[in-house]
């Protein structure tokens, strides 16, 4: 029944939300915003569980998907589409599906998410295997969809992950790693793109960061395998090498000419003072991690 489910019970302290004016009502929805951080951090051990098989799926030619409806199913593609220009990877690696496909991206399909078969069928399409990591995100833990997508998943040999915010829910149950943000119920009784769309947005974010950071594209706090589509990416480009390498930005340019515009090689190749082909060699046997690679300079 709705009534039992986390995300679905009134919240006492907005009962009279509608006589409050502009400012009390965002200074309470602040105020309840300030939980899902915490919320969130107890949920760290799982997260870092996940981030763990996420990355090692990633550096094995596994995939990663995520998949979910309405807010969730958004969020989950939101997430994927950011990956390849931020960190290099593969559009084909990193997915996000959501329940009405991409019409559901800006039109409400409700209905979509009631079909158990639907989500099965979507993964089905991507020939999914044991190598895989499938995120199944609902904020109440209990959408047909996703469920559906689960249990094939697990019946492949897929590691399954789950991210909703209802303790004790059939997600909960039935994945691997469940990730389950308990933020308690929302300022708007039932309406989960709030402080549950913002608990899940934060553990998307956490899964693929850390998985990135792991997996070396990351060299200190900077993202080097950033792909320079356009004239802001392209600038940020050439500050990464310079920041990384010490260097002022005319140096970092004329390097990542000669690197032919490679941020990590263009970086390896300042330091080390190694030409192109073998600051290439040196990341190629560092598995593309660049602190890996100084170190057997």
């Amino acid at each position: 029944m709705l009534e039992n489910i986390m995300t679905e019970k009134r919240n006492a302290k907005s009962e009279m939300i509608d006589e409050l004016d502009s400012y009390q009502l965002v200074k309470l929805i602040n105020d309840e915003d300030k939980k899902v951080s915490q919320a969130v951090e107890k949920e760290l051990a799982y997260i870092s569980k996940a981030v763990n098989e996420i990355s090692k799926a990633l550096s094995n030619n596994g995939r990663l998907f995520y998949i979910g409806a309405g807010t969730s199913g958004r969020l989950g593609v939101l997430d994927a589409s950011e990956c390849p220009p931020t960190y290099g990877t593969n559009p084909n690696q990193i997915i996000g599906i959501i329940a009405g496909g991409d019409h559901a991206l800006r039109y409400a399909v409700e209905d979509a998410e009631d079909n158990f078969e639907k989500g099965k069928d979507e993964l089905e399409k991507y020939n999914i295997n044991e190598s895989d990591v499938i995120v199944g995100i609902a904020a109440s833990g209990r959408t047909p969809y996703v469920l559906g997508a689960i249990e094939y998943a697990k019946i492949i040999g897929a590691k399954t992950v789950g991210v909703n915010c209802s303790k004790g829910s059939e997600l909960d149950k039935t994945t691997d790693i469940p990730i389950t943000v308990d933020v308690g119920p929302e300022i708007v009784t039932g309406s989960t793109r709030m402080k549950s769309g913002t608990a899940q947005k934060m553990v998307l974010n956490m899964l693929t960061t850390a998985a990135m950071i792991i997996n070396g594209k990351v060299y200190k706090n900077l993202m080097v395998d950033v792909v320079p589509t356009n004239k802001k990416l392209r600038l940020r480009q050439i500050n990464i090498v310079a920041e990384a390498s010490e260097v002022n930005e005319t140096e970092a340019e004329k390097a990542l000419i000669e690197c032919n515009y490679n941020t990590k090689v263009a970086i390896v190749s300042l330091i080390t003072g190694k030409n192109s082909k073998e600051s290439e060699d040196m990341l190629n046997g560092s598995n593309g991690h660049i602190k890996k690679a100084l170190n057997k300079k």
